[in-house]
């Protein structure tokens, strides 16, 4: 797998957001099974730049905390068949899935995780996990199918939970059983 990650500012975090993006990207593909070796652009910007990227796509004039943009057209949420159809979305030097691009506001990871009392490192996962549901063709209020109990939203808290990023989490023993019951 290949995640390419990039910055346009100079926030820097108090964590390894490179390994922890790595490895939520990595859970959830994972726990869909996604078949192909899979490749993700994850940029890191301010609100102003966000601002700029949200009203060129969606002509929306605002900053937002997270874009999502898939490249993979999914006849329903996180089915997989017929993606080796779309040869346009196979990088022709690696072979990879190229699901898309995430781009981050440092400035609301940072304003997000006040708001709501959690960590900045809590929040960074949160959005990546949400964005890369995305990516897979989920949207806000779907299913998840392939046999799975939980919604979207309830895949995002597991995937904290298994990070212990979740708040409250004081024994990540107990944390990794609920996430092996869930899944």
């Amino acid at each position: 797998m290949t995640i390419n990650f990039s910055g346009e500012t100079d926030y820097n975090f108090d964590f390894d957001g490179e390994k922890l993006g790595r490895e939520i990207v990595n859970a959830v593909l994972d726990h869909y099974d996604f078949p192909y070796e899979a490749c993700v652009d994850i940029t890191i910007t301010d609100s102003d730049g966000i601002r700029e990227i949200n009203l060129e796509s969606r002509q929306m004039d605002s900053p937002t905390d997270v874009l999502s943009f898939p490249m993979i057209e999914y006849s329903s949420p996180a089915d997989f068949s017929g993606i080796e159809d779309q040869i346009a979305v196979f990088d022709p030097d690696s072979g990879e899935a190229i699901l898309g691009d995430i781009v981050l506001n440092a400035d609301r990871i940072v304003s997000q995780s006040e708001e709501y009392g959690h960590s900045v490192k809590r929040e960074y996962a949160f959005l990546i996990t949400h964005s890369i549901l995305h990516l897979l063709g989920l949207q806000h209020g779907q299913p998840v199918g392939h046999g799975k109990l939980l919604d979207g939203a309830g895949l995002q808290h597991v995937m904290m939970a298994a990070h212990c990023l979740v708040r409250h989490c004081h024994h990540a023993h107990h944390v990794i059983s609920l996430v092996h019951q869930l899944l």
